[in-house]
């Protein structure tokens, strides 16, 4: 006959119904071991998020670098397209006024001969008026100095009365658009006279030598007139 110990009864695991105790030891195992890698898995998905981010950005940055290249290519476009605008409409203007100057010259000449009256004078003066605003200036004139890059000489003569080469007459008026020339004025010119520059002071210098012999002259008179008497 056993004899029970009064107050002690032995513990034992829970076993579920239809498992023996082999059987519960190998899940515990199992739950511990998902226990210690719930870590590194979420390091491992951190890790990969990580890089996720670290390629989108690199791709946004990429992305911002051709866009930025764009915008500057279309910037350089727009300029380029304006710059181009501008100037086929001064090369539009140019020509179309270049065709208008002989009947401009044909005005400046009837204004001369005082032919320029009636109705004539009133639509000379305004299509005069027109190629004004479309920036047309008219530039020669008498006396100015010659610059062969405005002025085209068609006549060439000495003169006494100029101390280099200047426009005596302008033959025909020259015409420009802004900076840009568009028909030379055509001129006659006259030089200084050759050698007179050179004989000029060698005058000078014959007149002030002869001053000078003249100032002796008369300061020896002087003294000659001035002297004590020998008594």
């Amino acid at each position: 006959m056993t004899e029970e110990t009064p107050g002690f009864d032995e513990q034992q695991p829970d076993v579920p119904s239809g498992a023996t105790s082999d059987d519960a030891e190998p899940k515990a195992a199992s739950s511990a071991k998902e226990e210690g890698a719930a870590p590194a898995g979420d390091a491992a998905q951190s890790a990969g998020l990580t890089a996720q981010l670290d390629q989108v950005r690199t791709a946004l940055g990429e992305r911002t670098a051709d866009l930025q290249r764009l915008q500057a290519e279309y910037q350089n476009y727009r300029r380029r397209v304006e710059r181009d605008r501008v100037a086929v409409r001064e090369i539009a203007i140019a020509n179309l006024l270049t065709e208008l100057l002989p009947v401009l010259d044909d005005i400046g000449r009837a204004r001369e001969h005082g032919e320029l009256v009636g109705g004539f004078k009133s639509v000379a003066e305004s299509l005069e008026t027109v190629a004004a605003k479309m920036g047309l200036q008219q530039f020669g004139k008498e006396g100015e100095p010659f610059d062969p890059t405005v002025h085209e000489a068609l006549m060439h003569s000495y003169a006494p009365d100029v101390t280099e080469t200047t426009c005596v007459a302008i033959l025909q008026p020259g015409y420009r658009i802004g900076e840009r020339t568009i028909r030379p004025a055509r001129v006659a010119v006259a030089e200084p006279q050759p050698g007179a520059q050179t004989v000029k002071p060698a005058e000078e210098s014959g007149k002030a030598q002869g001053d000078a012999q003249g100032e002796a002259g008369d300061a020896a008179e002087a003294k000659d007139s001035g002297g004590p008497e020998e008594g």
